[in-house]
């Protein structure tokens, strides 16, 4: 499933994201973060054509323990993952070529 514009209502478990198999991105973030706001055309951008790759979007704050598990300090975190095990991992992303640089790093596995 390529690029998600909505966050999950249900956010996985981190059980569940390790146990995964292909190729997923996480996105930790929230609807009104300036920075991850200004990321999702570069986010969108990245994936729309990506139908290998699943894109999670995942709500993040206090009390959210997905991601306190992968040490997200701010938003938006792009993880990505092979396998539930991270390859990559694209931090307030400014430019396409950082978020292209993790792509191809999730895809040449």
């Amino acid at each position: 499933m390529p690029y998600t514009a909505l966050h999950s209502e249900t956010p996985p478990t981190r059980e569940a994201v390790d146990q995964r198999r292909g190729a997923t991105v996480l996105e930790f973030g929230t609807p009104w973060c300036g920075h991850c706001q200004r990321a999702q055309p570069l986010v969108e951008q990245l994936l729309r054509d990506q139908s290998q790759v699943e894109h999670i979007k995942v709500e993040d704050g206090p009390g959210r323990p997905l991601g306190r598990s992968y040490r997200v300090k701010l938003w938006p975190t792009l993880v990505f993952l092979k396998d539930g095990q991270e390859v990559a991992r694209v931090v307030r992303p400014e430019t396409a070529q950082a978020l292209d640089d993790a792509l191809a790093q999730l895809i040449s596995l």
